[in-house]
């Protein structure tokens, strides 16, 4: 028992690793009278205060279709909330254009709304520089660094990066902001927030920035008396704020209800703060033909980023 006691332990550590408090597994693929909202996430216990109003608004808005109750399963990446979407494991979940182009890529959701947050259901990438760079247009970026927010972000890694390769430019990944790529090359790091991509642009520690058109007006984010130093070089296409997507398989009944219901949500007095508490959302409204195609696009620049830069 001795030997024994130390790792039934650390058995246990690791079966309640990555769980907030109040989080539930998930329910067996066969429980039609479940429904999953699932979130990949690096702080589950922040998420799942966002997630648990919403979730309490729709499930009982959803018995006519036979869901009785809700849960909700937290994905550390991308790549597990595939699995549990292929296994029906989760069944409705909210991400960026840039993660919703790679999931129905491969074939395991498909976006039904697009989020309208700060005022927008559709927003760009925008390179900037200090107004007293040489540097004009994108392909003058070459030798030079640009710095990006984090590999995951769709306005400050993938819509950027995806407009330089079609542009014909090779991206290079720097050590820090202080090192410098081949002369042929764009080099790139990632800053990590939107306010130290401003400043390390503002400080001369990169040749350039990108934000997203929303981000560049919030003076949290870019600082005015950044702003007044700066000037765009370049912009990518439009693309949605940020997608509600329902898993491959899903009935369509329950795809319809769920819809109904959250596009109903904004008329509904009694969705107010749900909505705000779920990352400041406005209101949902559904994806047109261009919205279609702008995730089409997507999806080929975030593969031809993956195989180029990855």
């Amino acid at each position: 028992m001795r030997r024994l006691l130390p790792a039934l332990i650390c058995l246990l550590g690791l079966l309640s690793w990555g769980s907030p408090a109040g989080a539930q597994e998930a329910p067996p693929a066969d429980d039609a009278s479940v429904l999953v909202l699932g979130r990949v996430s690096d702080d589950p216990k922040a998420h799942y205060d966002q997630l648990k109003p919403l979730l309490d608004y729709v499930i009982p808005r959803m018995a006519s279709v036979g869901i009785r109750s809700g849960r909700i399963l937290m994905a550390k990446d991308l790549q597990q909330m595939s699995s549990y979407l292929r296994r029906g494991r989760v069944d409705w979940i909210n991400e960026t254009a840039g993660n919703a182009a790679l999931l129905e890529h491969r074939g395991v959701a498909r976006s039904f709304l697009i989020s309208e947050r700060e005022g927008a259901t559709r927003y760009h990438s925008l390179f900037f520089v200090r107004r007293d760079s040489p540097v004009q247009s994108l392909k003058d970026l070459a030798g030079r660094s640009v710095a990006f927010q984090s590999p995951y972000s769709t306005s400050a890694y993938y819509l950027p990066a995806a407009q330089l390769l079609d542009e014909g430019q090779s991206l290079e990944l720097l050590l820090s902001p202080m090192d410098k790529p081949a002369p042929d090359r764009v080099g790139y790091v990632f800053a990590r927030t939107e306010l130290n991509i401003t400043t390390w642009v503002h400080k001369r520690l990169v040749d350039a920035g990108v934000l997203s058109n929303l981000d560049w007006i919030n003076p949290s984010r870019m600082p005015p008396t950044f702003a007044q130093d700066f000037r765009v070089v370049g912009r990518t296409q439009d693309v949605p704020r940020a997608l509600m997507l329902a898993r491959n398989g899903m009935d369509p009944k329950v795809q319809a209800r769920l819809q109904a219901v959250l596009l109903e949500a904004a008329q509904d007095p009694d969705a107010g703060e749900v909505l705000r508490r779920f990352m400041d959302t406005v209101r949902f409204v559904p994806i047109t033909d261009e919205d279609r195609r702008a995730l089409d696009r997507l999806a080929s620049g975030v593969q031809h980023v993956r195989a180029e830069v990855e």
